[in-house]
């Protein structure tokens, strides 16, 4: 499986900001993705998870009702918009892709927040710079 990250950058205090997520290497659409950030000096975080499914998504609590989380199969591609950015939201922000009852399920339950030690291989991700 092959992830790639994109779409960070430099964005002003208050601005809105698109990241896409490309996903390669599944046989069918049947898995889910996440989107884990890591911010300087703290510990990596789940962010958003979104199934294939009917599923809503989860969000972590720091951007619920400012992010939106989507996927177009048809470009095996998972989209995150995060609006009325914070200085906080300044991050590494990496995805991961998943297949398997396990991990839809625990996707929609904290977005692989308990089982972000079993990830393994971190894919390079995309810098989030929020100025004030």
């Amino acid at each position: 499986v092959q992830l790639q990250a994109s779409g960070g950058g430099l964005v002003q205090l208050g601005g809105s900001l698109t990241l896409s997520c490309t996903v390669s290497g599944f046989s069918s659409d049947d898995y889910a993705v996440a989107w884990f950030r890591q911010a300087p000096g703290k510990q990596r975080e789940a962010v958003s998870c979104i199934t294939n499914g009917e599923d809503t998504p989860w969000y972590t609590d720091s951007v619920k009702g400012r992010a939106t989380i989507s996927r177009d199969n048809a470009k095996n591609t998972v989209y995150l918009r995060i609006d009325r950015l914070k200085p906080e939201d300044t991050a590494l922000y990496n995805c991961q892709a998943k297949t398997g009852w396990g991990w839809t399920q625990q996707c929609v339950v904290d977005g692989w927040s308990a089982w972000i030690n079993l990830i393994g291989f971190w894919t390079p991700g995309t810098l989030v710079t929020v100025s004030s």
